[in-house]
This record gives C-alpha cells, structure tokens and sequence, in this order.
C-alpha cells in the first residue's frame, strides 16, 4: 500500500508527521510507504482540489481513492482510518493483530 500525500510541503508537514507516528504505532511503517507529490494530473485523476489531501493506493489491485482534502485531521482520525482501512471486522472479531498487540491494543474497540 501507498499512502500519496498531495500539496506542497508547507502543507504537509504536520500531515507528513501524523501519518508517520500512526503507521509506527501500528508497526506498519515498514509495510505501508509514504510518498509526497504536488502533481497536478495526480489531482485531476483523483478530483482533488484543495491541499493537503491524502490518498491512498493499492498497485497490487490497481486502485487509488481520494481519502480527505483541504484539512489535516487530528492524530485520532488518522489513526482510526489506517485502522478502519487496513483491518476489517473480521480480522479483530477472530483476533486480528491490531499491530503487534493483539486485539484490544490499538483502541479501535474490537476487543469490547
């Protein structure tokens, strides 16, 4: 998985740390890879129009979604939309990692 995140860097750079402290504190910084672009055929195909966006995609299934655009979320949000994303109910409800701790480690209320 990619994680493009779209603007310039001014733009980006509070973006740039969340997305990373999330990824680490999933351990998924090694599995997801984080690019920075501000080409404007990129925004065109995605529809985006305002900065910072990020989006993400997958070349192994040829897709690339828009996720947000014109704001940074805050830390949580990021955070929960990795997890909303990249683990799905079933994968917490048989005991899905959640990262390296298990189910119930990441505060995504799988384990309650």
């Amino acid at each position: 998985m990619i994680i493009k995140l779209i603007g310039t860097w001014d733009e980006l750079a509070s973006l740039d740390n969340l997305v990373k402290k999330a990824l680490t504190e999933l351990a998924l910084e090694d599995a997801v890879k984080v690019e920075i672009t501000n080409n404007e055929n990129y925004k065109l195909e995605l529809g985006i129009t305002d900065n910072p966006a990020l989006a993400i995609e997958e070349e192994s299934i040829d897709f690339r979604d828009m996720i947000f655009q014109g704001e940074v979320p805050s830390y949580d949000e990021i955070k929960s939309m990795f997890i909303s994303i990249l683990w799905d109910d079933d994968d917490h409800g048989s005991g899905g990692s959640c990262g390296t701790g298990g189910c119930g480690s990441c505060d995504s209320g799988c384990g309650e």
